[in-house]
């Protein structure tokens, strides 16, 4: 008696694109409702609108070389950019740069923890997935 090997159908109850929305808006990635911080980038325990489990994220320092990353290329672009058209003093350039960097930091830095967060959720890592 010979066994076909039938493939395995994958149920993707957790869609990944509308989870890393709700993370990058700071909502919990399951209800969309709750929010995901407490202060500016402490995760909740459990979200406060569904309950679901969100102590499992290890996000640790991804959203912070995701951070370093994007803002390190666009402000050098934007500083190379300037520096070529006009042409300005070094203070001006230093001034402006320095401002743009540090605001678009902060920024960013609360959505790309909330957007890694919502990948684990969504990829059921580091115990999300333990009860399914």
């Amino acid at each position: 008696m010979t066994m076909i090997a039938q493939p395995i159908e994958m149920v993707d109850d957790r869609p990944l694109k509308p989870a890393l929305r709700k993370g990058w808006s700071g909502r919990c990635p399951a209800c969309g409702t709750g929010k995901i911080m407490r202060g500016y980038l402490k995760v909740v325990d459990e979200c406060p609108n569904c309950g679901e489990d969100l102590h499992h994220q290890r996000a640790d320092d991804g959203p912070a070389y995701l951070t370093i990353l994007v803002v390190g290329k666009s402000i050098m672009a934007l500083y190379l950019a300037v520096y070529l058209a006009w042409g300005p003093s070094p203070w001006v350039m230093i001034t402006l740069c320095w401002t743009l960097a540090l605001a678009l930091a902060l920024y960013l830095l609360p959505r790309f923890k909330g957007a890694l967060v919502a990948l684990q959720w969504s990829r059921r890592m580091h115990g999300f997935g333990s009860d399914a």
